[in-house]
């Protein structure tokens, strides 16, 4: 914690004595503290974190029992989301699912949403709309894109704009602790001398920030508040009208939230500088303390496979979220974010694409053969019950111990489908069984706990998008096309007259084909009662679905003139 500097308490007047001494004491004050990351006490939920404030895995250690306070950066929301926003939210997703759902730890999530920002002010002129009109109808666009993606919601969202006067109390704060200064024309600026060697905790603190400000004490001091400018939102302050810098509203945010202590904090890891730095120099300043956030977590870049540069609105290299779901679903991006560590890099193309589609189709196709097994529909030679049993907890603890280690869900997911390649190994089908029991339990022992670690993954295996739904329904019109055309063939030849003299009962018919007339008739039957209704109109027939109950053979059949 931080000492108390002998002038904490001296009066006014004395203070402007000489503010040299001042500076120097303050600086000693802070300086004082330990820079080096302190292991906080708590509860040790026996999981290691990639921690970017040690840039090494540290145990996870949360203030409260199987409670984490978590605030993530979210959106500016100046336009569509892409696939690079969407990769480190759904990796973050994931591993606030296996926290909750494997470790038993409640998640306490805020994520504020950036809604006045220099970009929104810049497209809502270009669009010639307001910028709170524009943030908001992209705001909107953001949340119906996470959920698409099956991000779960964070328990709050919190807007900027919404939040303008806490920030303005917050920054007055920092004032008067001695770590920021207003200009004489309204801008303020937070006094990174103030807090001397401190500042510097991920890679390019040295660089400057805001060049080309004369107005600063030091190149690197970077805005709490702007000064109001013309055709500009703004709001009052002491310091005139103007609006949040940047950096501040998520300090302003997660303090107003979570208070003076934070356990974990995301983000991608090119908000690491300047973004984060700076969030810990003003929250750390706020609240005169020595370690503000114990874990910063992020997420490494997605790239276009060939590419250098990250995928990027300003580059205009990006693929947005609702083009992406067009072609692919969201578990298939799913499975796509599991094959990597969530702090990787990752190469985005169609073939890393593919890679993730068909490891979904191996868990379908395992589920698939496991339950036609378990229904008695697969014949399979005996099944070595022991050898899955011991499989399946050795996989079990495989799986626990890879996702305890920084949430490495590339070798979950290995020993996932090592699981799968033994269990198919067991399940290949013969044509005639050689009788002995059967051994459904072990099987479907294995098909649940798949089931059970890709549910938490966020992943369904037998769901698609909207568009393949749309993809597999017209797919599905042409199977019954082909059905009823076949069908309407044999009816055909089975209803075609002998030209010697008629039958009894049957004028006219083939006695050999009334068998086919029947089994014609009972397709249909068959096929109404799931809703699939077949008309039968002379030499054709036409078929619809209907979402009413089973039909009788009476209600397919041709409607009397």
């Amino acid at each position: 914690m931080w000492r108390t500097c002998m002038f904490a308490h001296a009066p006014r007047a004395a203070l402007s004595i000489d503010f040299k001494h001042f500076r120097t004491c303050h600086n000693h004050c802070i300086n004082a503290a330990n820079k080096k990351w302190t292991k906080p006490d708590g509860y040790d939920t026996g999981i290691k974190v990639f921690n970017s404030l040690t840039k090494q895995k540290e145990p996870l250690v949360l203030a409260r029992e199987k409670i984490a306070t978590w605030y993530s950066c979210g959106p500016t929301v100046y336009d569509h989301a892409h696939l690079g926003h969407a990769c480190s939210y759904v990796r973050f997703d994931i591993v606030q699912r296996i926290l909750t759902r494997l470790f038993g730890v409640t998640v306490i999530h805020a994520m504020v949403i950036t809604d006045v920002d220099d970009k929104i002010i810049r497209r809502s002129r270009e669009e010639n709309i307001s910028p709170s009109v524009l943030s908001r109808m992209f705001e909107d666009e953001f949340k119906r894109d996470m959920l698409l993606l099956k991000v779960v919601p964070p328990t709050v969202y919190l807007r900027v704009t919404e939040n303008v006067q806490h920030i303005v109390t917050f920054i007055e704060q920092i004032i008067r602790n001695g770590h920021a200064y207003a200009t004489s024309d309204g801008d303020v600026y937070f006094d990174i001398q103030s807090i001397g060697d401190r500042y510097g905790r991920f890679i390019g603190a040295i660089e400057s920030q805001e060049t080309g400000d004369f107005k600063k004490r030091d190149p690197r001091d970077f805005a709490l508040w702007k000064k109001f400018k013309p055709q500009e939102p703004f709001w009052d302050s002491p310091w005139g009208r103007g609006r949040p810098g940047w950096h501040i509203e998520c300090s302003t945010v997660a303090s107003s939230v979570f208070g003076r202590q934070l356990d974990i904090h995301s983000g991608g890891i090119d908000l690491a500088f300047p973004h984060h730095e700076n969030e810990i120099a003003q929250s750390e300043a706020y609240h005169q303390c020595g370690q503000w956030c114990n874990y910063f977590l992020h997420s490494g870049h997605l790239h276009l496979k060939g590419r250098a540069e990250k995928m990027s609105k300003s580059l205009k290299n990006y693929i947005t979220i609702k083009d992406f779901l067009k072609s692919y679903s969201a578990s298939e991006f799913r499975m796509f974010c599991l094959l990597t560590k969530y702090r990787s890099g990752v190469d985005y193309s169609d073939g890393s694409m593919q890679e993730a589609r068909a490891s979904l189709e191996t868990v379908s196709t395992f589920i698939n053969s496991a339950q036609a097994y378990m229904k008695g529909q697969l014949l399979t030679p005996p099944i070595q019950e022991a050898v899955l049993w011991d499989k399946l907890e050795q996989t079990k603890v495989a799986v626990s111990a890879a996702l305890a280690d920084d949430f490495d869900t590339p070798r979950a997911s290995s020993a996932l489908l090592n699981l799968m390649h033994h269990g198919n190994c067991q399940l290949q089908p013969v044509s005639k069984s050689a009788g002995g029991p059967r051994s459904p339990a072990v099987v479907g022992a294995l098909v649940s706990y798949i089931q059970e670690v890709f549910d938490m993954f966020g992943i369904d295996t037998f769901k698609s998008t909207e568009g393949q739904a749309v993809e597999r329904a017209q797919n599905l019109e042409l199977i019954v096309d082909q059905l009823t055309r076949f069908r309407s063939e044999v009816r055909a030849f089975a209803l075609s007259r002998q030209q010697s003299s008629a039958q009894p009962g049957q004028p006219g018919l083939y006695p050999d084909r009334v068998a086919l007339l029947e089994a014609c008739d009972t397709l249909r039957d068959q096929l109404a009662a799931l809703g699939l209704v077949i008309k039968d109109r002379g030499a054709s027939s036409t078929w619809e679905i209907t979402h009413r109950g089973p039909r009788g053979p009476q209600d397919s059949q041709d409607t009397p003139c």
